[in-house]
């Protein structure tokens, strides 16, 4: 099983064109949120910049290179607090940096049946990294697809994009979770 920063160098290594991110938790307990999460929870304001930064400047770097980033989060609302603060400090800038967002609420639409409940990355239609959680959300490690598994990682994949709405839509129609005025 690869740990997060074998995860990391196997992403870098072959993502060359696309890579594609589906989700399906409610909640993630990643060192990557840094404190942000408890901020968000207790009323303060904003992201930390000078850990999120970095990344949004990846994400424009990776767009202006050609790079496509997409990701599809499957959930149910009404959304839980981490989830909210994943839409609003997370898939707000990130969507402004360049990376296409798109969401399937269950509780407004119907899963496709295609879309498997499975995390994975799909790295240029050629490789899956198979994401494994605790039931907490904290990352335990990846596995890596063999090739006879591939083609049900795309059809996933594409079933889950052609259902899923865009982030920056579902956002703007659900003021209700949002926390600040900077929430797009």
């Amino acid at each position: 099983m690869l740990d997060i920063q074998q995860l990391g160098n196997y992403i870098d290594e072959h993502y060359t064109r696309t890579l594609f991110r589906l989700e399906t938790l409610p909640q993630y307990l990643v060192d990557s949120d840094g404190e942000d999460y408890r901020r968000y929870v207790t009323g303060l304001p904003g992201p930390t910049m000078s850990r999120k930064q970095p990344w949004l400047d990846t994400l424009r770097a990776e767009r202006d290179r050609g790079l496509y980033q997409h990701r599809v989060h499957v959930w149910r609302s009404p959304l839980t607090d981490y989830l909210r603060y994943e839409c609003e400090w997370g898939y707000a800038y990130n969507a402004e940096a360049g990376e296409e967002i798109r969401v399937i609420d269950t509780a407004e639409q119907t899963k496709p049946a295609a879309v498997i409940d499975e995390d994975f990355w799909l790295i240029n239609d050629t490789h899956v990294a198979k994401m494994h959680y605790d039931p907490d959300g904290r990352f335990l490690g990846s596995t890596i697809a063999e090739p006879p598994e591939i083609q049900q990682y795309r059809a996933a994949r594409d079933a889950a994009w052609a259902a899923a709405v865009p982030f920056v839509d579902y956002w703007n129609r659900h003021r209700e979770y949002w926390r600040s005025t900077h929430a797009m």
